[in-house]
């Protein structure tokens, strides 16, 4: 359930998020806008690259050594 939710946020909320900022932030004219958007992006990139790792481990086969070459 950890694993899904974390993936929603890093797919779906955070670029979602990362978008609506830059776009009220422009016509608002908030300040640090940049700075904001990047952290957010930055937030969202870490979180995937989490959820990345993770898939990839747990999909690793057992065994993990290299099959011997027929000579």
């Amino acid at each position: 359930k950890a694993y899904v939710t974390l993936k929603w946020v890093a797919l779906i909320v955070l670029p979602a998020l990362a978008t609506l900022v830059g776009a009220l932030g422009t016509a608002w004219g908030w300040p640090h806008l940049a700075a904001i958007i990047s952290t957010i992006t930055a937030v969202s990139a870490f979180v995937g690259a989490l959820i990345g790792a993770s898939n990839a481990s747990a999909k690793a086969p057992e065994n993990t050594e290299t099959p011997r070459e027929n000579s």
